[in-house]
This record gives C-alpha cells, structure tokens and sequence, in this order.
C-alpha cells in the first residue's frame, strides 16, 4: 500500500518545438524506465538545482521547472531554450513505487546542432501524425497534441480522460 506521506520525485519534461514539428528522442535499451521507448528530454529536479542559488526572495526561489529543462534540454540533446510554456502535469507510481510528479513544458530550441546523451540513441523532429508511427512513452502523443492544438488555435487544453485514445 502506500504512505499518505510518501514523498515524490519531482520531474519536468520538454516538448521541443521548430517549424510546426516536434523533437522525440529514443531512450537507450539499457535504461530502467521505459527502455527503447520514444520520449521527449526532460529530468529529475534535485536539491541542488536550487538550494545553492541565491534565493529570488528573501524565502523563495523562482523559475525551477524553467531552469530544471534548461539543464535537461541542454544535457540530453545539447541545445539552449528560449518561450517556455506550460502543457500539462501528471503523476505516475514507478515501480518501485515511488510516486512522480512529471510537468510538461515546451519551448523553442535555439540552434539546430543536436548532440545526444550517452541514454538516448536517436532522435527525430515529427509532426503529429508522424508522431504516431513512434512508440512512445504513454502520456507522450496526448501531450504532442494539446500542444498542437494550443498552437494552432491559441486555446488552452487541458487532458481530459474522455479524450485519451489508445495507441495502435
């Protein structure tokens, strides 16, 4: 069972976006989670991603998940981002049952230069039906499209259940 006090993983994703096409990236097939799977770059936010920062003010620090994908992005696939903005959140239980919180950003790359981390072995700009014949992470296709449709109309999406489709 679990703890009602259980701590969580805090974790922040990136959808890249460039000429109307998304950035996935294939994990490594050694990787624990979701291994060989299609995602987007994203990470883990540690304490040290800001506790040796100078606080914003006097007790808060600011722009966490923004600096957490900065880092991410930069990492992972070796580019800097600039108008980040928010698509979603969602918490999913690892395996060893460790809850996650995982947020969902998107933002524009800046540079063209793609340099891979050692646990991801490719990588492809996809528009959304493209996006389709990759098998992605659950979660991921539903993000690309609140995020397209965000785009194309300026509306804010939120994910709503009755509009999860499964993957075929």
């Amino acid at each position: 069972m679990y703890d009602k006090n259980m701590a969580h993983y805090v974790v922040a994703t990136c959808i890249l976006v460039k000429d109307g096409k998304f950035l996935i990236t294939k994990r490594a097939d050694w990787e624990k989670a979701f291994p060989g799977k299609w995602t987007v770059p994203g990470g883990k936010l540690e304490v040290l991603d800001y506790v040796l920062r100078e606080k914003d003010t006097p007790f808060h620090w600011y722009n966490i998940f923004e600096d957490l994908v900065k880092r991410e992005v930069l990492e992972e696939v070796g580019l800097e981002i600039k108008n980040i903005g928010y698509v979603t959140s969602l918490i999913y239980i690892r395996s060893d049952k460790i809850p996650t919180l995982i947020v969902s950003l998107w933002a524009e790359p800046v540079g063209e230069n793609i340099s891979l981390c050692n646990a991801l072995t490719d990588f492809k700009w996809v528009n959304l039906k493209e996006a389709k014949e990759y098998d992605l992470i659950e979660g991921i296709y539903e993000e690309l499209e609140i995020l397209d449709k965000k785009l194309n109309t300026g509306e804010k999406v939120e994910w709503k259940k009755n509009d999860f489709k499964e993957i075929s």
